[in-house]
Order: structure tokens, then sequence, then C-alpha cells
């Protein structure tokens, strides 16, 4: 039983801090932007602690100063200040299917706070309501109002492609979020939340005030937990997942960060792990994938339906303009916008001359969900049929085996729809190679779940790398071409030679699949020396 009690289940600061569950401190960064800013912003994925951080927020300025004892604000705040706090879930709309459903959650959140405060409803207009609401509590008090609206952007987000709903919902919640800005006056300090923006939104056209940290260097740990806490404050935690695990602790370390580390939120950001899959990991014993669930990957692929000419596998590597990169997703002519702040990618790196950001899968958990639902999107496949292929493909590496890992890649493919290609609308006017790079792709990535695979992001890297206890196995894939030119793109590159001093046996492999007969039609296996082990030719 672990020592420690993890928050899996509740983002409620006050239940974490009395029921002494495991809380990693950010109560600086909250005391920061509490003191030196009116309006504040905060865009960051789902379950990634934006919610806990509104509850944290909202003890602070109700001056719940018992339950802040012994974490960083203490040393800072002098003067405890008990204010009113109005804060809204926007996320409580999220199975609203009609506008008017919608509308009662949003009736019913003011409803709450005009009963608290005794506030008479007198229009059924949303903005007037909210007005009077702030005019009464501030009045009434003799103190200014804190407003904190968690998740803005959930009703427009689950309905981005249904123009008609879309517009309705903007009209409803538009003067709703222009009256913080018009209330100014009553008001002590305003902090909003979402996954993204929009630009035909006024949240962002008129609150100008608003002021954005969602990708300032200062700010990027605020949510999530940080390499530096981990390594520190949360050690014990990890060695503790090592002790379950029964491995070492700088095992557990390696474990943890490949699969849930690799967020960066800025220039300079700092180096941060999902803390929803962090913590269920650690609070399990597992290296399990939380982040994904079947509402996410629904979205993700209605998302890809309607920008049919981008292929996923140009998404691991991407290179954006920072115009391009700071799109309003509902009016960006490219996915990848929405992908970073959805959190499916992060940023890799930026370029200061060329003023572009470079961005990539941050995890194998985050990687490993993406294919897995394009596996189901693009192919229609049984999942055991897949999870079989898998499953035979990982034993027959594991063994040394290659060439029947092979042959069960090429009969699972043989199992996909003819007309697989045509089929999906988004994939006819794609290419034959680009749709069968994709299926090799998502087939490898999966592997992941049983063994340490490496796929191709950038270029200048081989297609495929896979690692067991015995043997790294270089894969070059191609389509409708040879092995030769496989295998000498692997010498020419230089692909195996990260791995020659490794001590593990190295192979390589050129592997070729013909859009004609729609299937792998010929692999070459060699050794370092570039000996051939194995060949097996289907094209005669």
């Amino acid at each position: 039983m672990s020592k420690f009690r993890y928050p899996v289940d509740t983002d409620q600061f006050q239940k974490i801090r009395e029921q002494g569950m495991l809380y990693v401190d950010k109560t600086d960064m909250m005391f920061d932007l509490a003191n030196k800013y009116s309006y504040v912003f905060l865009a960051r994925p789902r379950r990634f602690g934006k919610s806990l951080l509104c509850n944290t927020f909202k003890a602070y300025f109700n001056g719940q100063k018992e339950l802040f004892e012994g974490l960083k604000v203490m040393e800072l705040e002098k003067d405890w200040k008990n204010y009113p706090v109005l804060h809204f879930d926007m996320s409580e709309m999220r199975n609203c299917t009609t506008l008017e459903g919608m509308r009662e959650v949003l009736s019913a959140m003011l409803e709450k706070y005009e009963t608290l405060y005794g506030t008479t409803k007198r229009i059924n207009e949303f903005s007037s309501r909210f007005d009077q609401l702030i005019r009464h509590v501030h009045d009434s008090l003799n103190n200014k109002v804190v407003v904190i609206i968690d998740e803005y952007d959930t009703p427009l987000m689950r309905n981005l492609y249904n123009d008609g709903m879309l517009e309705d919902i903007r009209t409803m919640l538009r003067g709703f979020y222009q009256t913080v800005k018009l209330d100014g006056a009553y008001l002590r300090f305003v902090f909003i939340t979402g996954v993204t923006k929009f630009s035909q939104l006024s949240i962002f056209s008129e609150l100008n005030n608003l002021y954005q940290i969602s990708m300032i260097d200062d700010y990027s740990g605020i949510c999530g937990i940080t390499q530096e806490e981990l390594d520190t404050v949360l050690r014990p935690c990890v060695e503790e997942y090592a002790e379950g695990m029964n491995i070492t602790v700088e095992e557990a370390y390696a474990l943890l960060k490949k699969n849930y580390d690799g967020y960066h939120f800025s220039k300079n950001s700092k180096d941060v792990y999902a803390p929803f899959s962090l913590l269920r990991a650690l609070n399990e014993k597992t290296t399990d994938h939380y982040w994904f669930e079947s509402a996410t990957m629904t979205g993700l692929i209605e998302h890809l339906k309607h920008h049919p000419k981008f292929n996923p596998l140009d998404f691991d590597g991407a290179e954006l303009s920072l115009g391009a990169f700071n799109a309003p997703c509902e009016s960006a002519d490219t996915p990848i916008p929405l992908l970073y702040q959805s959190g499916y990618l992060t940023i890799e790196s930026y370029d200061d001359v060329l003023k572009s950001y470079r961005l990539h899968f941050p995890n194998y958990e985050v990687r490993n969900g993406m294919v897995e639902g394009l596996t189901k999107y693009l192919m229609d496949t049984d999942d055991l049929e897949r999870d079989d292929a898998i499953y035979n493909m990982a034993k027959s590496i594991i063994g040394g085996d290659l060439s029947a890992a092979l042959t069960s890649l090429r009969s699972w493919i043989a199992s996909l729809p003819y007309d697989i290609i045509t089929k999906k609308e988004w994939m006819r006017k794609k290419k034959r190679e680009s749709f069968y790079k994709l299926i090799l792709y998502t087939t490898f990535s999966l592997l992941n779940s049983k063994i340490d695979t490496e796929v191709k992001s950038i270029l200048g890297r081989a297609d495929v790398v896979i690692k067991t206890k015995t043997d790294i196995f270089v894969l070059e894939l191609k389509v409708d071409d040879s092995v030769e030119n496989a295998l000498s793109q692997i010498d020419s590159k230089g692909y195996a030679i990260p791995y020659e001093a490794d001590g593990r046996n190295v192979t390589k492999c050129g592997v070729c699949i013909s859009s004609e007969q729609r299937n792998i039609t010929h692999w070459r296996i060699t050794d370092a020396d570039g000996n051939v082990i194995d060949e097996q030719d289907f094209t005669h």
C-alpha cells in the first residue's frame, strides 16, 4: 500500500489539503498573478490541472488561510482578505446537445449565486443577470468581487463544426464574458482558463486587457509537474514507484519520462509532465496510458476529417510560423494549432530568426493514443485482429526473428478492406505512397505498448528503430521502391551508427510495400556488416 495519498479522483484544493493528499506547491506563482494583474487567461490541455488551480485561487481569495499552512504563499501573503468569489465551471455544459440545455446550465450557475447573495432575478438575459449579480454582491458586501471562469471554451469545442449551433453559442456567451470587462470597477481579480482561443468570441476581442500567461516562460510550470519537482519533492514517490515496479530508481525516472513527460509551453519552457497520467501511474505502479478517452479521440478524428489535405505523418516534427501557430483553431487552415492547444503536440524548439516553432508528440502516451485512434478511423479493422497482429509481431521481435514479425504484419495488412483508400473521404486525394507509409507508421508505433520502438519524426532518422534486451533493428520503409535503395539509405545516412557501441546485436532491414499489390512485397535483413540474414520476395 502506498505511503502517499494521490489526488487521482479530485481537483478540489480544500479536499486535497484537508485529507492530506499529495499537493505540489504552486502557490508562489498563484500569489504573483493575483497581486500583479487583474485579468489573467491560461490555456492548457485537458486534464492538466487547470481546475485545481482555479480552486486554489478560490480558497486563497476566500481567505482560507488554514488550507495554505506550510505552503509558499504563507511567506508572501501578510494580509489575508476574504473576497466573494463567483466560480463558473463551463465544462458542466459538456454533455449538452442543445442550446436550450446550455442555457439551463448557465442559468442554474447564476441562480446558485443569486440565491447565495440574495440577488433578486429581474432579467432573463444572461449578461444583464451577471452584471446585476456582480454589482449586487459588490454593493451589499462593500467588497470587490473575484470571478473565475474555468474551461470557458467547452461548449464551443464540443460544437466546433456545427456552424449553426456554434454561432448561437457565441451569441449566448459573448455578452456573458464581456460583462467581466464592463464591470471592472467592481472586480478584484478575474481568472479564465480554457484549451484554446476563438477569434470570433468577444472574450478576446473585447477583453483587450486580458493578460495571457499561456506562453510565458515564468508560468510554464504553473500547471502540471515539472522535472525539477519530480526530482525533488516527488522523489520519495518515484522511489516507492520503483520498488513497486521492481526496477531501479533510475529506470523508474526513465520510464515515467518516456511515457508522461515532454510538454513545453513557451520558448524556454520548463520540462512538464502530464499530471493526471503521472499521478495515476505513481498511485497504481503501472505504465498504463490514461490521457485518452473515447470522447477525446472522437473530437480528434472529427477535427482531422475537416483538414483532409494533412497527413498525420507530418504532424511530428511540423514547423509553423508564429502567425500560423497562433491562429485561432476555428479559422486556421491547418489542424496543427488545435493539436498543440489540445495537448497532442507540444513545442520542441523555437527558431528566433525565422520566428517559427517546431512541434512534436510529447511522449509515448500521447503518440500511442493518437495512433490507436487513427488505426480505428483509417482501417476499420477488428481491434482483436489488430491486437493479435501486434502481439505476434512483438513476440517474434523479442525472440530475435524480425522476418516472422514482418510476416505477421503482411498477413494483417492483407486483412484490411480492399477499398480502404477510397472508403475514407479525407484520404481520397492522398497518394498511395503516403497512405501505406501511414499504415506502417501506425503499426510500428503501436508496438510501443510491448517493446521499445522509435518511429521516424524528423529528416535524417531511420523510419523505425526497435530495441529489445539483445537486439536493435534499424528499418527503412519504402513504397514502390527497392530494398536495395532502402538499405543503401540506412548506410549512406548512417542510421545504424549511433547503436554500434551499444553492445546489442545491430540488424538492418529494408522493407518495401507495393501500392499495386497493396501489401509488403519484399524485405531484406542484414547484419551490421551488410551480410544477408534473411530475404523474402513476393514480387514474382
